[in-house]
């Protein structure tokens, strides 16, 4: 365990000494529970608990908070659950990552106002896991993660289901009439069989593992399922080194630092990760004053192999990848492109971990270096005219057809306009075009819904299309495919180029040129600029007032401008 100034004077001060005035009513309130003087002594370890029955992923958390319980107890320590936001994906309307930023900040003040030593962050659904991070990284007290895990596999007629990849794909087979309302029915039925994540690699698995790529999981912890009774035992392993975080002082901006976040980065691209990861590791580091540019994020996918073999890109779901080793065994393929340097909650460096891994144990799951899926990793930034400040692709889930590809842009001015219109049978649309979304990304909808994966027009679903380029300013999920263009920036409600786009307008994309063009004339630009005028702020009082008056845009992590950590500054002030 690196050395560091020990955390245990947070609740030390709070309780005070046996006897004395100093911390009086906190010891008294605290044996109000049924706690003993004894255990006001030891190191106190919250539980940030993040379970809800709007919250699947995150429904058995009743269960590992209990096991992170044992596991605190047992090295000495005296845990504490406590709730924070709980955000499920399904049920969070109108978008979870409206809330993300709240969460984090719940997260980041409950860890300030309390007094702990240091605190498991339990965390499973999508935004959940960067809101912990984000909060944890902006408060700086010893903190280690344990993750809620995939569901079990879906089956149905002997096929293996992955939610929410397979959602989609039936979806779009029922709107084209191949399959019918009983058949769809009896998928869904089937395709969520637990408790847990998404079991395809959608952004709560990426973002899992993006927690142990950082350092702040133990290595092993995102792809066990959550029923599996292993789960149980990295929560249990989990309190115990929280325990041992608090007593040597090893701190989040000690784990994340630059040489980590480029770690995750590159595991990022070898997964195939979500597009979403890009926009929360920016989030992140932002909050440790780390500036992680969009460029940094292409350099590296162009030296990093993509090596596993995971749905929505690849054949194969988490389960699968734990039997294969998990992370530890993609960072063990990766060994020569990371930094060796980087601290973990273990204790230990990642070089020291990689020691200790093991291979992987199927390499139809995970590649070898030498022979990988791709040269390159799974995503790619764009620049151009119509995004100068960048947009991303998961070109590894999108058509080879369409890498490159010229098309006459059919634009929907607001997320109502493409429900309202895509399956109007006079709509003026063909294979080639380019279906454009303006006004949903984080200023506009607001929050950047995950409403970039745009459905194919029906009449084109029943033509046997199956794909189409589609450019938006907002997100799509992770287990989701496609040639989609995303977290264009700047977006189109503050004036971005997309807001000028028209229908007809012919757009190149080029994703090995990593170019996104909008071929019409700077006069003709000029003129529409002239006559843009910005739609006004959406929300009148609130939390989503304040939403819209200080989110940041895509390149910058989508966090508040007023909780992003300036450069030079210390962290935990």
């Amino acid at each position: 365990m690196a050395d560091g100034p020990p955390a245990l004077g947070r609740s030390a001060r709070f309780f005070g000494e046996r006897g004395t005035p100093s911390g009086f009513t906190g010891r008294a309130f605290t044996k109000a529970m049924g706690f003993t003087q004894e255990d006001l002594t030891k190191p106190v370890i919250g539980i940030a608990q993040t379970w809800s029955e709007f919250n699947n992923c995150n429904n058995h958390f009743r269960q590992l908070a209990e096991a992170v319980k044992r596991g605190v107890w047992q090295e000495g320590g005296f845990p504490l659950e406590f709730p924070t936001i709980s955000l499920g994906e399904v049920h969070t309307q109108p978008t979870s990552m409206l809330f993300r930023n709240l969460m984090a900040m719940d997260t980041e003040e409950m860890i300030r106002a309390q007094p702990m030593d240091a605190v498991v962050l339990l965390a499973g659904c999508d935004k959940t896991t960067p809101a912990a991070l984000m909060g944890a990284a902006s408060a700086d007290v010893p903190a280690i993660m344990i993750s809620g895990g995939p569901m079990l596999n879906g089956r149905h007629d002997g096929k293996e289901l992955g939610a929410c990849t397979d959602c989609g794909k039936y979806t779009a087979e029922l709107r084209a009439g191949t399959i019918d309302a009983d058949e769809y029915t009896a998928i869904e039925d089937a395709i969520c069989r637990s408790a847990g994540s998404c079991m395809v690699m959608g952004t709560a698995s990426t973002m899992a593992s993006m927690a142990e790529a950082l350092g702040m999981a133990l290595p092993g912890n995102a792809a066990i399922p959550a029923p599996d009774s292993r789960r149980l035992q990295f929560a249990e392993m989990s309190g115990r080194q929280a325990v041992r975080l608090a007593r040597a002082g090893l701190r989040p901006s000690q784990i994340m630092t630059e040489a980590a976040f480029e770690n995750a980065i590159r595991v990022l691209m070898a997964l195939g990760g979500s597009t979403n990861a890009v926009v929360h590791l920016v989030a992140i580091a932002g909050r440790l004053g780390i500036p992680v540019p969009l460029d940094r994020f292409d350099e590296l996918s162009r030296q990093t192999p993509w090596l596993v073999n995971l749905k929505p890109s690849g054949e194969f779901q988490m389960e699968e990848l734990f039997d294969a080793g998990g992370v530890p065994a993609v960072m063990k393929e990766l060994a020569p492109l990371l930094r060796h340097e980087a601290m973990t909650v273990t204790g230990s460096t990642v070089g020291e971990n990689l020691e200790r891994f093991r291979v992987a144990r199927r390499r139809d799951v995970i590649a070898a270096r030498e022979e990988p899926r791709s040269p390159e990793g799974g995503l790619a930034i764009l620049r151009g005219n119509l995004c100068p400040d960048g947009a991303v692709i998961k070109h590894i889930a999108s058509s080879a057809r369409f890498q490159k590809h010229r098309g006459q842009a059919v634009v929907f001015r607001s997320i109502d306009d493409l429900r309202a219109r895509i399956d109007d049978p006079e709509l003026p649309v063909t294979a080639d075009s380019i279906l454009v979304l303006q006004n949903a990304g984080p200023v506009g909808a607001p929050g950047m819904p995950e409403v970039g994966f745009m459905p194919i027009p029906a009449k084109l679903l029943r033509e046997g299309v199956r794909d189409m380029v589609r450019i938006s300013d907002a997100r799509m999920s992770g287990t989701s495919y496609g040639t989609v263009v995303l977290h264009i920036a700047p977006e189109s409600a503050i004036g971005g180029p997309l807001a000028l786009v028209r229908d007809g307008d012919w757009i190149d994309l080029d994703v090995e040129g990593r170019r996104l063009h909008l071929d019409v004339p700077d006069d003709e630009l000029a003129r529409r600029r002239a006559d843009w005028t910005p739609a006004p702020l959406t929300f009148e009082r609130g939390y989503r007032r304040l939403y819209q008056l200080h989110v940041t845009q895509a390149p910058e992590g989508c966090d508040f401008d007023f909780l992003r950590l300036p450069a030079g500054k210390p962290v935990g002030v």
